[in-house]
Formats: structure tokens, sequence, C-alpha cells
């Protein structure tokens, strides 16, 4: 049965644009194409579309405050089909945060050297999306004042113990969902957390945005990995771009991001496999790495080394997921100490690292 995708687009060039790269995929059926939120919710109560694509800029209500609406009201996969103006990637990110589950850079240029240029991208991430079960945003924090996240720093400075030794780091990696079980975790950091390094699965334009939304979120210092970057305690390292794999190089209380350029591994680039395996390789068991929210099987088996080295591992349970695919690869494989509800992984982590 033809996945049914709706397409929302205040632009009559990007709907007309949309719908000729999907209309050549035989699986994919474009059942309408809404110029705002108005006509878009319609729509979905009358056509039942089983993904949307989401324009966030858009006149009226915008996109984040329909996918708001949406989230709450009729949970279903939308994917944002977004500008790379910095103002289109932080509202991105937010959107990811908010519950979409993916994003797609909006082309510019000719319109039949897009369509070739896209080499079947978005009909990919509807294909994904589709599998997704969406819970809708109760779980999803709103953003909050500066004063409030100066408020939570500084409870959290003042109650947290120093957890680990200098000597001990934590290895995140997430895909699909990814974005909003982060904002969740780092948010229950301490502002003296554990070095933290992160490879989450997005288009890399969107990465300095994730970053930044991140960093303002929580206690700890978010920053971009960069090549030779000293790994420290209170920041949390995210894996850059499309182009190169995120590792960790040197002994425990010595260590420095790595970025190489190479082949995909285990199907992406950064690949959460291929820093899992360099913490193991690295760390000596000083670590505990943890495998969020993602489709497929990407970390599993870094996971396994990682536990095989002596490190802790953790896996999110299947109820906290958007996509219980990569958590599930490693619990089958044996990867995973712990299975654990994505609102405890935080505590968890500290724990293991304090025991």
């Amino acid at each position: 049965m033809a996945i049914k995708v709706l397409i929302v687009d205040d632009s009559p060039t990007m709907r007309a644009l949309l719908r000729l790269m999907l209309e050549r995929e035989s699986d994919l059926e474009i059942v309408g194409a809404a110029a705002n939120a108005i006509e878009a919710r319609g729509m979905i109560r009358e056509l039942n579309p089983d993904v949307v694509t989401l324009d966030i800029e858009m006149p009226g209500m915008n996109g984040l405050e329909f996918l708001e609406k949406i989230m709450r009201l009729r949970p279903m996969p939308v994917i944002i089909v977004s500008s790379l103006t910095r103002e289109g990637t932080t509202t991105t990110v937010r959107a990811l945060e908010l519950g979409a589950v993916n994003c797609y850079a909006k082309p510019s240029g000719v319109a039949g050297d897009l369509v070739s240029a896209d080499e079947g991208r978005l009909a990919n991430l509807i294909r994904e999306a589709a599998h997704v079960k969406v819970r809708g945003n109760s779980s999803i924090a709103a953003a909050p004042s500066a004063g409030q996240t100066a408020h939570v720093q500084a409870a959290m400075a003042l109650s947290s113990a120093r957890v680990g030794g200098n000597d001990s780091i934590i290895a995140i990696g997430a895909s699909t969902g990814g974005v909003e079980a982060l904002s969740n975790l780092l948010r229950r950091f301490p502002e003296d957390c554990p070095p933290t390094i992160i490879v989450q699965h997005i288009n890399g334009q969107f990465a300095p945005a994730m970053a930044s939304r991140l960093d303002s979120l929580c206690a700890p210092r978010v920053v971009l990995a960069d090549a030779d970057l000293p790994i420290k305690r209170g920041h949390v390292y995210v894996a850059p771009g499309n182009d190169r794999h995120l590792s960790v190089r040197g002994t425990p209380g010595r260590l420095h991001c790595c970025l190489r350029p190479g082949d995909l591994v285990s199907g992406h680039r950064p690949s959460i496999d291929a820093m899992f395996h360099s913490v193991a390789q690295a760390m000596g068991g000083k670590a505990v790495g943890i495998l969020l929210t993602g489709m497929g099987q990407d970390g599993a088996q870094g996971l396994l080394a990682m536990r095989q080295a002596g490190c802790r591992t953790i896996a999110q349970d299947q109820a906290s997921c958007v996509v219980y695919g990569m958590p599930r690869a490693a619990v089958e494989l044996g990867a995973a100490d712990y299975v654990v509800n994505l609102s405890n992984i935080a505590d968890k982590a500290l724990e293991l690292l304090a025991a």
C-alpha cells in the first residue's frame, strides 16, 4: 500500500517541486498540497495522510505553531522542509525537539537540477517516517526563558556532586527522535558533568543550530567537536557535519576529539559505531555508553565493543523511544548492561560513573 503524503508549503513553486520529486516514487502517493495551516488542518482530517512535509516559514500560523497543534491533537509523522538560513536551521532544530521526525534542507536553484540532485533523499526520509509511531508532545518541555535557564543551571550546579574522575567520559549515540531525547537527557546533567561526546544522525547543516539549542537548555557547555579539541569536564561535544567521523584519541584524562573523513560506517557518517569503537579502545572501561532512539542498527556493535572493553552500557527502553531500532539491535546483541527509560538515563549514567 502506498504511503500517503501531504505537502504543506506557502510557495506554489515549492509545492510543485516537492510534488515532482515525490511523484516519481511508485510507493508514495501525494494526496494533497496545502498553502497554509488552515488548509492543511482540513486536509489532514479529510485525507488522513501517513506523513506530512511541513514548511516552517508560512504566513499566519507558522510551522512551529502548527506542529505543536499536530503533536497535541493528532500526533503523526512530520518532516520539516526548511531553508538553510540561520533562522531556518534554528527553527528546524526546535521543531525536531517538538517531535518532528526529521528535517530536509529546502533546495534552491533551477527546478530540474534540484529534482535530479535530490537523489531520492526526501522520499527515503518519508519512507522512514512512515514507520515511526509518534507519541505526541506530553513529554516535550517548553523552551525556557533566559531567567528560567539561569535558575535551572544554578540549581543543578549547587545540588550536584562531582561525578566521576577526570579520566571517565560519557558517549551518546542517537538518530530518529534524538534531538528531543537529547534535550531531555542533557537537562539532567550537572554543570560539572563528565566529558560527553555525541553522534546524532542529522543533516550536518543543522548541526550548529542543534548544538546551540542544546547549549541554551542545559547546564554544561555544549559545543561542536573540532579536530584536536581537548575533551574536558563540564563540556558536551557534538559531531559536526556529514563529511567526517567523530572519534576520540589519547588516554583517559588526556583525550582529544578526532575528526576524520572516510567511508560510511553502518550506513552513516558520522557513525555512532565508529565513535563507540574509539571509546572502547581508548578508555579501558572508564566510560558509559548510551544508545538512544533511532532507526537501523548503527551503534549496536560499537556499544557491544564498549561493554566487552569493560565500559558500562545503557540502551533506551522501547516505551520512551520514538523508534526502537538501534536500542533493540543493541539489546538483541547483548550490548546493553541496562535498558532504561529516557527520564532515568541521565541519573543512571551518573550513578554508574560515581560507583
